[in-house]
């Protein structure tokens, strides 16, 4: 198999085009929303998403924390779906993220949060699904048609809407001029080849994912990448606990990828992945401060913000070639499918 002939990849090429359509027609959804958010001025947030979806909210949460100092907690959608539970949420915000906007579980939170006074906003590629019909404003992705049972494109994009719903919130000039850069440096994002660290984990079964702050959510995106398309074990953590006690089985020519942004976690995460290095792991990091580790090159955007959306689509490009690279069709998946509608 080769990598031009998967779906997955052609989906990350596209990763800059799909950008570039949602700022041109997705203006509106997001400033009417972030128009809402002033109104409000929830005191915290609440997300409601799973999987790579979640993934985004924990981006998501890093961005509204550093950005506005307005918090944001993860709630599992089982508090509503199964245990039927009503909470509090009068004069908070309540963000729902999911691709196809059909899981159940995440229709009846979004729905339950409204209810329980939350302004709702929800982010989904399909404008027309019933999480979109549950919510105050709904943040459409213009992602396009996603094939591959491994989200990438909709990753990407609903990373998009959701920090530009930020920077229109707090009327953040510089971050909407990074954010509106973005197609041009994601251009070059999905063409960089981390072929080093690509034979690294291709040759093992287990790898360590590490970030902190925002780019914390693209190492937990990168586990799940790693399990789904390549079925090779991937575990993420924080490079402030990894020394903790995940490190006693790092053996030698075992494989980590440390993801940083140019922020302050940069320095510490590129300390943490010199530290793993020394013990004999072989270790990348998309830093140039690393001093053992292998420097990964990367596109920084300017802004600590949005460092995180490159630095994932330069990683679909690794792990879409590490699948081939196994003999494994990335588009498929053994045991998954493309919507999972959870309960």
């Amino acid at each position: 198999m080769t990598t031009a002939e998967t779906q997955m990849r052609r989906e990350v090429l596209e990763i800059p085009a799909a950008v570039d359509r949602l700022l041109q027609n997705g203006g509106d959804d997001v400033r009417r929303a972030a128009e809402a958010l002033r109104d409000r001025s929830p005191a915290f947030m609440v997300s409601v998403a799973r999987g790579s979806s979640d993934h985004v909210a924990t981006y998501l949460k890093y961005a509204s924390e550093l950005l506005m100092g307005v918090p944001i907690a993860s709630i599992g959608p089982s508090i509503a779906s199964i245990y039927q539970r009503e909470l509090n949420l009068k004069g908070a915000a309540c963000l729902s993220v999911s691709q196809s906007g059909k899981s159940p579980d995440i229709v009846e939170m979004a729905r339950m949060a409204r209810a329980g006074g939350a302004l709702s906003i929800a982010m989904t590629n399909d404008p027309d699904s019933p999480l979109a019909k549950t919510a105050d404003h709904t943040l459409n992705l213009h992602a396009g048609p996603e094939i591959s049972v491994a989200a990438t494109k909709t990753f990407v994009n609903s990373a998009v809407a959701g920090i530009w719903l930020l920077a229109e919130w707090a009327q953040d000039d510089a971050l909407r001029a990074a954010i509106y850069d973005l197609p041009t440096l994601l251009e070059k994002a999905v063409h960089i080849d981390w072929a080093e660290a690509r034979a690294a984990v291709a040759e093992r079964n287990s790898v360590f994912c590490l970030g902190r702050g925002p780019a914390f959510a693209i190492s937990n995106e990168a586990a799940l990448k790693f399990k789904e398309t390549c079925q090779i074990h991937a575990e993420s953590y924080s490079s402030a606990e990894v020394l903790h006690g995940p490190v006693s089985i790092v053996d030698g020519g075992f494989p980590v990828i440390a993801f940083a942004a140019n922020d302050a976690a940069e320095e510490p995460l590129a300390e943490v992945a010199d530290a793993l290095a020394a013990k004999g792991a072989t270790v990348f990091a998309t830093s140039p401060k690393a001093r053992q580790a292998i420097s990964l090159p990367t596109t920084r955007t300017g802004h600590a913000l949005t460092d995180p959306i490159t630095l994932v689509a330069s990683f679909y490009a690794l792990v879409e070639r590490t699948a081939a690279s196994r003999g494994i069709n990335p588009d498929t998946p053994r045991h998954l499918k493309k919507v999972t509608e959870t309960i």
